[in-house]
């Protein structure tokens, strides 16, 4: 085990404000409070717990929920703040914003197009390929694959509709597998056996083309634009 999802109907009705509420320590109604609020004590649990674990020198657990699926825009604003990635974000195509402080932070996105599909967005507006061409820290993912697909392999799906349906190269489907590993919550170990031994590293180095089969190239254009970007908003604060 290595972190927490949080998974609940987004699309349910809230305060369209956050004004005028208690403070998450004060919240006692009988009702339940806002996803921000929950999204809120969730993330304040965890690292009171991290911090006991780490203490104690055992590992320590992520933040992963499920946000932007749908319901409220403004949840993505909540795990922007707390989470260390999400699942889904297919609201932020809504929110030029937020999706480029996504980007700026390389908040990471497990997307599942094919549930999407299913359940909220028609496969082919779905935003993976813009948020993939724009520099998002995005990955393919499967969600409740005993409903949504129709193989043993989920997550070979997943990766086969969108190569077809969206076009992509052979690079562009192991540059998306090489950000599922950086995304993941395996141990360094094991990351060094899938993306080399330097994979820490910005640049050239967090890259063994003979591991990923990722152009170096490619490796140092995403983090060149980023580092401008980077630049770019220091410069005008």
């Amino acid at each position: 085990m290595v972190g927490f999802d949080c998974v609940d109907d987004e699309s349910k009705p809230e305060p369209a404000v956050l004004r005028g509420l208690p403070s998450p320590s004060e919240w006692d109604s009988a009702e339940n409070p806002p996803y921000a609020y929950w999204t809120y004590y969730l993330w304040a649990n965890i690292q009171t717990l991290n911090g006991l674990r780490a203490s104690r020198g055992l590992s320590t657990f992520t933040f992963r929920p499920h946000a932007g699926e749908a319901g409220d825009v403004n949840h993505l604003a909540a795990t922007y703040l707390c989470a260390d990635s999400i699942n889904h974000g297919i609201l932020l195509r809504k929110s030029a914003g937020l999706q480029y402080l996504y980007y700026l932070d390389q908040v990471g996105l497990a997307m599942s197009p094919l549930s999407n599909n299913k359940l909220f967005l028609d496969y082919h507006r779905n935003p993976f390929p813009m948020y993939f061409a724009r520099g998002l820290n995005v990955s393919l993912s499967t969600d409740d694959p005993l409903m949504l697909h129709y193989t043993k392999d989920p997550l070979v799906e997943e990766y086969s509709v969108a190569a077809q349906v969206w076009k992509l190269s052979s690079t562009d489907v192991c540059e998306i597998a090489r950000m599922s590993v950086l995304q993941s919550d395996f141990e360094p170990q094991f990351k060094r056996h899938y993306i080399g031994e330097s994979y820490e590293a910005e640049g050239e180095l967090g890259n063994d083309i003979r591991l990923t089969n990722v152009p170096n190239i490619r490796i140092k254009f995403r983090q060149e634009m980023l580092d401008e970007e980077r630049a770019f908003v220091a410069e005008t604060q």
